[in-house]
């Protein structure tokens, strides 16, 4: 039933890829271990749940993975942002980072909002 159109499996398998490269960058302290074990797990699973959705068997199925993928593009923005504003790691290493993030989030909310109202 694959309905994503665009681009957008590979800006998240990519943004996923960033995610991994970033937090390489992380201190390996107990503050940096914590952020790094919650950002990589919220900043791939978007991806994954996109892929999820390519592949749904039904639009409840699709709208599922979609908004599972929409939070947990949210949850990766607070992690990215909490790594800028403590300090964890530079915010002109994260710029471009967050503005990715931010347009996913701009396009899973149109997505959502697109499917519910389809329903």
């Amino acid at each position: 039933m694959g309905r994503i159109h665009g681009d957008l499996p590979d800006r998240t398998f990519k943004f996923s890829l960033a995610i991994l490269e970033i937090v390489d960058r992380l201190p390996s302290d107990n503050k940096g271990w914590i952020v790094t074990r919650q950002l990589v797990r919220s900043g791939t699973a978007v991806g994954a749940n996109i892929a999820e959705a390519d592949h749904a068997h039904t639009a409840i199925e699709f709208a599922r993975c979609c908004n599972i993928a929409l939070k947990e593009s949210a949850e990766a923005e607070y992690w990215l942002r909490l790594c800028r504003e403590s300090g964890l790691i530079g915010g002109d290493q994260l710029a471009p980072l967050l503005g990715e993030c931010d347009e996913i989030i701009r396009i899973l909310t149109a997505v959502v909002k697109r499917t519910q109202s389809a329903h």
